[in-house]
């Protein structure tokens, strides 16, 4: 229970959690952007403030000039200034000049005569080079420009200047006067705009502040900021303004500034107040949702619950909340039905689990069981039992022949004698997969067992008849006893198993088990595996038996063997590991080698043996790969090596398997240009129509008929009738088993085409073979 809360609880978080998460990123994208706008609409609404400041700052500079003249006007009326003037009184004029300028902030006052000649000015003498050089061009510019003047830069600080005519009537001279551009004139921007005002000057290469109204800290940001830059850094967002203003004598820019942070104040307090409302939502989006989540998980739990008999094997507790008709209760009729459907299919997987849907027996897992039942009830009486494993033999020939149906019907009817043969309490027959069974029997030494299965065997001599096909039965019968041949279930199936294969290896019929079984089937378990590590570990060698040319004995071929090389054994004889290979398969990747080491060993062959052929055996196994030209095909290609210089060896056995894919697949090697033969012939159960058919080019007759020609007038007749039947058919011939002279002396007679045998020689390694090839082609020579 304390999980189910959990996985309800981790839902509802999940639930809550989730409808937060899409409103929080809702409104973070939302305040984002109206954070975004409100930034972009105060930036747009201070540039329109400054540009509303530049043109005041503009206008307050042309009302300074307006002023100046006025004062300046008013100093060229004043009787006592114009009366020392026609008197020549240089000093009263520089007086006036002086008291006069120092009343209206003046800074420069000068008198001109006509020609714009200095005759007096408030300059001191050490300044009055600079005067002259400073106005020197000036009033004549004035006299030109009455309406204004460009401000002028005295020793770092711009100046605004005006000069009116002072006449009598004429012209009898010139008022000059000049006005700082003071940080009063900035202040008075400020208290109108809420500008500050940064003026700066550039004269003689050397740029200075000639005054500001803000702090040190935004002046200094302002003169290293472009036009029209956001001052980072400080504490508020400040736009500039550059200015350059008309000037001589030097450079003069004006730097408006205007502070973001007053316009962006109201939306701030918005801002906020929006982010209250946000948490507000976000709190009742929370509650609500939990509440929601909550009412959906309730049904939910009960589901979970119910879910949980399930698991335990509880079906009889109809589900809750059928009678809802939302997608909840959709959801309960579905589980509902779920737990009918599941109950009868538990139902029914119980009885598959331990019966054989085919005979009715139990199967596998329902004998084990009750092998264990029986193993623990006979403990405390130590009562002895035994097993009886059963393979059917030819059970697949039955299937590929009759069909699956009938092979059924073939297991029925065993099932059925079986069960009949069974009459003790507590005995059992049951089908352990396939064409295997297996019988418990309860109280049964063994010696019981045996007779048990004398009684099988007597059992299946009557045939199965189905409609009008009689089949005969036969079986392997393996027996293990308990405890003499194992201490639990398991081992007891297992060895009852093993003792069966063997039965059915050795044709025995029945065998009891022995430990001897035991030790072989593990050895044939490793010998795949060393196997395997012989061909990756180059442990495997080739071996050639000659075959030569009768009459003359002129070396023709070779017959290609593998042999073994064991680390540990030593040189392992082909009898202990060819037919395991056979058996599993693992036959073809022993062909494949033995074609390939041929095929070198062709590639490099000298000069007198060029025309060398070399056999080598195919399997059955090897037939029935669709892929074994191809592979063949492949391995000549990569060597240089034509396929007439291999014949390929076959049994009639191997043909016979399989006919028709055998036929196939000879075809195609022969197409491909092998030679093939047919090897051990006499043994086997081909018939001559069979054989007219196949693209053979040559029969080998088995080495039992040759080797009994001296002592056995039919054993030479047999192979005089196959010499002659092989050259009518147009086929060459080979004897095996040549063991004397005698032998060999007599088919040359019979006019065989090749002969080979121990009397020739024996199997030899590839190189000993050369080296023996070597010395027969030298004692032919030296014979000849």
């Amino acid at each position: 229970m304390p999980r189910l809360k959990r996985g309800a609880a981790s839902l509802i978080t999940r639930l809550v959690g989730l409808s937060l998460l899409l409103l929080l990123v809702v409104q973070i994208a939302g305040f984002g952007v109206v954070r975004q706008s409100i930034e972009a609409n105060a930036r747009r609404q201070v540039a329109r403030e400054l540009d509303i400041a530049e043109h005041v700052w503009e206008r307050m500079l042309a009302q300074k000039v307006e002023q100046l003249r006025d004062s300046a006007t008013l100093l060229a009326a004043d009787y006592g200034f114009r009366s020392a003037i026609n008197s020549g009184d240089v000093e009263t004029v520089q007086s006036v000049l002086e008291n006069h300028g120092s009343r209206i902030g003046s800074t420069v006052t000068a008198f001109l005569d006509p020609q714009f000649k200095v005759t007096a000015s408030s300059l001191a003498d050490e300044h009055m080079g600079l005067d002259q050089r400073l106005i020197a061009d000036l009033p004549a510019y004035l006299s030109r420009n009455p309406t204004g003047a460009p401000l002028i830069v005295i020793q770092g600080v711009p100046h605004q200047f005006v000069m009116v005519p002072m006449r009598a009537p004429l012209i009898i001279g010139w008022v000059l006067m000049g006005f700082p551009v003071s940080q009063d004139l900035g202040k008075e921007m400020g208290l109108l705009l809420q500008v500050d005002v940064v003026l700066v000057t550039q004269s003689e290469g050397q740029r200075r502040l000639a005054f500001s109204t803000t702090t040190p800290e935004v002046t200094q940001r302002a003169l290293t900021h472009a036009d029209g830059a956001e001052l980072s850094g400080g504490s508020e967002l400040v736009l500039a303004r550059h200015v350059p203003m008309k000037s001589r004598n030097g450079e003069v820019e004006t730097i408006l500034l205007r502070s973001a942070e007053e316009v962006l104040a109201p939306y701030r307090r918005l801002q906020w107040l929006l982010a209250l409302i946000s948490g507000g939502g976000l709190l009742l989006v929370a509650l609500g949702s939990s509440l929601v989540a909550r009412r959906i998980t309730t049904p939910l739990r009960d589901l979970l619950l119910a879910t949980q008999r399930l698991a335990v094997g509880e079906y009889q507790a109809p589900i809750a909340h059928l009678e809802r008709r939302d997608e909840i209760g959709n959801l309960a009729r579905a589980f509902d039905h779920m737990r009918v459907d599941i109950d009868q299919q538990q139902s029914e997987i119980r009885h598959l689990a331990y019966w054989d849907r085919l005979t009715g027996l139990p199967n596998r897992e329902r004998f084990r069981e009750a092998l264990e039942q029986a193993i623990r009830d006979n403990t405390p009486l130590a009562r002895p039992l035994a097993v009886v494993s059963l393979d059917l033999d030819r059970f697949k020939h039955v299937n590929d022949v009759l069909g699956y149906a009938f092979g059924d019907r073939l297991l029925q009817a065993v099932a059925g004698r079986l069960q009949n043969l069974v009459t003790q309490p507590g005995d059992l027959v049951a089908r352990r997969g396939g064409n295997e069974f297996a019988v418990l029997l309860q109280g049964c030494d063994a010696q019981a067992a045996l007779e048990f299965t004398q009684r099988i065997a007597r059992a299946f001599e009557v045939p199965l008849a189905f409609d009008d096909q009689t089949i005969d039965l036969s079986a392997g019968m393996g027996v293990a006893c308990w405890p003499a041949d194992a201490d639990n279930a398991d081992l007891l199936l297992s060895r009852s198993e093993i003792a069966m294969y063997t039965a059915k290896r050795k044709l025995s019929g029945a065998l009891l088990y022995d430990a001897a079984f035991d030790s072989a089937s593990g050895q044939m378990l490793s010998l795949l595996t060393e196997m395997r590590r012989a061909v990756e570990h180059n442990e495997l060698r080739l071996f050639l038996q000659p075959k030569v040319s009768l009459p003359g004995g002129e070396v023709l071929a070779a017959e290609a063997l593998v042999r073994w090389q064991h680390p540990q054994r030593g040189l392992v004889p082909p009898m202990e590991f060819i037919p395991f290979a056979e058996q599993t398969g693992f036959v073809r990747q022993l062909t494949l080698w033995m074609f390939e080491a041929a095929t070198r060993l062709i590639a490099g062959l000298p000069e007198p043996l060029a025309g060398l052929r070399i056999s080598i055996n195919l399997s059955t196994r090897d037939l029935l790969d669709p892929e074994l030209s191809t592979r063949l095909g492949t391995l000549l290609q990569r060597h240089g090596v034509r396929p007439e210089r291999f014949c390929l060896e076959i049994t009639e056995s191997a043909i016979m398997d399989d006919p028709q894919r055998a036929e196939t697949m000879l075809n195609r090697l022969s197409e491909q240009g092998f030679k093939l033969s047919i090897d051990d012939f006499g043994t086997g159960y081909s018939s001559l129509a069979y054989l007219k058919r196949l693209p053979v080019d040559e029969l080998k007759i088995d080495k039992s008929f040759v080797m009994g020609m001296e002592k056995d007038e039919d054993d030479a007749k047999i192979v005089r009738s196959t010499i002659d039947l092989a050259h009518n058919l147009g086929l060459s011939v080979v004897a095996e088993g040549v063991e004397s002279a005698a032998i060999m002396e007599r088919l040359g007679q019979l006019q065989c085409d090749e002969a080979q045998g121990y009397h020739i020689s024996r199997p030899l390694p590839a190189e000993a073979f050369l080296t023996w090839c070597a010395q027969q082609t030298a004692a032919t020579a030296t014979a000849a």
